[in-house]
């Protein structure tokens, strides 16, 4: 097999010096027309490609690739938010080399320090359930880092069950708000005033569930089922936050909970359908707020099942939810706003930008089409 051409190829077919070879293929824009032309000609003639992993090992070379560490490529959130990622990087000249965690720490670390030996030059990371600090602050000293849909947080946090600061009239309000976080907080949720240090972009979750449960309640609603998966999960803890807020205000007692409902063993569709079909014309519960995508899809499994249904609002949208009736009402993240907001700050790390790692929260969007109805 013949030996890939190299540099030195390309500087003896066009004539020139290496070293004007080396700056022309690194992007130099000083050199000389009529030289950069042969060498543009050589370098197809010869087929030589440049290889940026080589050239990453010299000091203050890049190799212009960024690693993304996300949750389950199979599910459509995870697939458009890496789409969004990759759209912003490629338009910068970088590559994406995207993998995941399946909510396995152990893999979780693997990758991270996988993709850190591969030399990539930033990382954007969903933090897994089930997992502390330390990733993170091996990760971040070694490069820069960013982390999305959920923050870094310490192993010893724990759900939390309070009122957050101030008051939410639903979706979170109409722009994304920067704020900082208090990684050793007990319930790990943005506090202003705090500090982190590594920056992180999420969605408006206890917002976001919170319009979604008052909606129910407005059409006639008394006792919404939370259907979710486990309250390892950070955006689990947060939907529920802001469900159990609707519920207080609902019944009118700022502490009273009697009206909760709540089911966070529904790992996948399959689970979600058996536990709805199970309470369907149980009297316990008239309406279903389904905590992510996976639960609204077996809800609606359920439903047709058995013939009947119940209002039912779910959090994050997907592809068949208007393929029904009625259509499927939905809290909506811009997912595609987050990958890019993600990209956006790692890159401004990458140019040296200084500014201090924050929380940028990104607003939800509450879309009726008709399931919250009776």
């Amino acid at each position: 097999m013949p030996k890939p051409p190299t540099m030195k190829d390309v500087a003896a077919a066009a004539g020139v010096s290496l070293k004007t070879v080396s700056r022309h293929v690194n992007g130099a824009t000083n050199i000389d027309p009529e030289l950069a032309g042969r060498i543009a000609a050589a370098i197809v003639t010869l087929g030589y490609r440049h290889n940026l992993a080589a050239a990453s090992i010299r000091p203050g070379r890049s190799a212009k690739v960024i690693g993304l560490v996300i949750s389950d490529l199979a599910n459509p959130y995870w697939s458009a938010l890496a789409r969004s990622v990759e759209r912003v990087l490629s338009e910068n000249g970088y590559l994406l080399m995207t993998v995941s965690s399946e909510e396995d720490a152990e893999r979780h670390r693997l990758l991270v320090d996988r993709l850190i030996a591969q030399r990539v030059d930033g990382l954007i990371a969903a933090p897994p359930r089930r997992d502390g600090l330390d990733w993170a602050v091996s990760a971040s000293a070694a490069l820069p880092l960013v982390a999305i849909d959920r923050p870094v947080l310490p192993s010893s946090a724990r759900p939390r069950d309070e009122e957050p600061e101030g008051d939410s009239d639903g979706v979170g309000g109409e722009s994304a708000r920067r704020v900082t976080i208090d990684s050793e907080s007990t319930n790990g949720s943005p506090t202003a005033g705090s500090s982190v240090a590594v920056e992180t972009v999420l969605a408006d979750n206890a917002g976001g569930a919170e319009a979604a449960t008052r909606e129910l309640f407005a059409q006639g609603a008394r006792r919404v089922l939370f259907l979710g998966d486990s309250l390892e999960l950070y955006t689990m803890r947060e939907r529920l936050v802001g469900y159990r807020r609707a519920v207080r205000r609902a019944s009118g007692d700022p502490v009273d909970d009697d009206r909760a409902l709540v089911v966070t063993s529904a790992h996948t569709a399959a689970e979600a359908a058996d536990i709805v079909g199970a309470l369907l014309g149980s009297g316990q519960v008239d309406a279903v707020f389904a905590a992510n995508n996976r639960s609204s899809i077996g809800a609606l499994e359920a439903f047709t099942r058995a013939g009947i249904r119940l209002p039912l609002i779910g959090y994050d949208d997907f592809e068949s939810a208007t393929l029904v009736r009625p259509a499927v009402s939905v809290v909506a993240q811009d997912v595609a706003l987050m990958g890019e907001t993600a990209a956006r700050a790692l890159l401004a790390r990458l140019a040296g930008t200084p500014t201090d790692p924050a929380v940028t929260v990104l607003p939800t969007q509450l879309i009726l089409r008709g399931s919250e109805r009776p």
